[in-house]
């Protein structure tokens, strides 16, 4: 295991979650933001994937940690499936192209998410129901640049800089990343509102090998205005190209506990 730090340049994207580069880019190269962000999206996604991971929840007045098991097929299917706590266990999340279900097994149903509460909180984290959609189509709704290409505390980096397009119905009014030239991997991403005030910084440490790739283990959510609070999600198992089609990621599954 190895974890960021001066010594060791790393790169990392998002997402819930993220991905790693195919080795190719030089620090004397000119630097395409658009490729950059696709093969960090692709490192941890793969054309497919399966993992589990624990998310820990810390707000001002409770903690919560959950067990979740994750599958994903390229940018536009995915399905998360709470295993533990016992109490709610089988509550799971279905995104397939741009619709978002939540199941609610105490109550057997199955509820598609509204576009006005795409910006409310998923499963109670600081991670909002947009962010299960825009996070895997970033590059479809934002425009990138390379706002800075240089050292930094003595690593090489990229500073990455997105912007809505302008037909884009998204939340944020810009994001930042900032991606080490060695391995591509990103360090933190910042998201901030439309009056460009900073409103949460997520940072990625712990890097692992996980089928066979380096990825961030840990991805750290924290809101600005609350600094004391943070979701936490940390990668237990995480399988690439895996064995599955798009008729995985429909109703049916997404009620069957499976």
């Amino acid at each position: 295991m190895t974890r960021f730090g001066n010594s060791h340049p790393a790169r990392l994207t998002m997402c819930l979650a993220v991905a790693c580069l195919v080795a190719g880019s030089t620090a004397s190269a000119q630097p395409d933001a658009r490729e950059i962000i696709e093969r960090i999206d692709s490192l941890m996604r793969g054309d497919s994937s399966h993992g589990v991971a624990t998310m820990e929840v810390v707000t001002e007045h409770w903690e919560r940690t959950m067990t979740m098991e994750m599958w994903s097929l390229g940018t536009d299917y995915s399905l998360v499936r709470l295993r533990a706590p016992a109490k709610d266990a089988g509550t799971a999340t279905l995104m397939a192209d741009d619709d978002i279900w939540n199941y609610l097994p105490k109550v057997d149903r199955s509820i598609k998410i509204p576009s006005s509460m795409m910006g409310g909180a998923w499963m109670g984290s600081h991670f909002t129901n947009d962010d299960l959609v825009q996070e895997s189509q970033m590059i479809d709704v934002y425009d990138a640049e390379v706002a800075f290409d240089g050292e930094r505390d003595g690593v090489m980096v990229w500073e990455l800089r997105l912007t809505p397009k302008p037909e884009a119905a998204v939340v944020w009014g810009s994001l930042e990343f900032l991606v080490g030239q060695d391995d591509n991997l990103p360090r933190w991403a910042k998201y901030y509102d439309e009056d460009g005030e900073l409103a949460r910084t997520m940072n990625y440490s712990e890097v692992s090998e996980f089928g066979g790739r380096l990825v961030p283990a840990v991805m750290n959510m924290q809101p600005a205005d609350k600094p004391g609070e943070r979701t936490t999600i940390r990668y237990e198992e995480l399988d690439f190209d895996i064995e599955v089609d798009e008729s995985f990621f429909s109703l049916r599954t997404l009620q069957s506990g499976r």
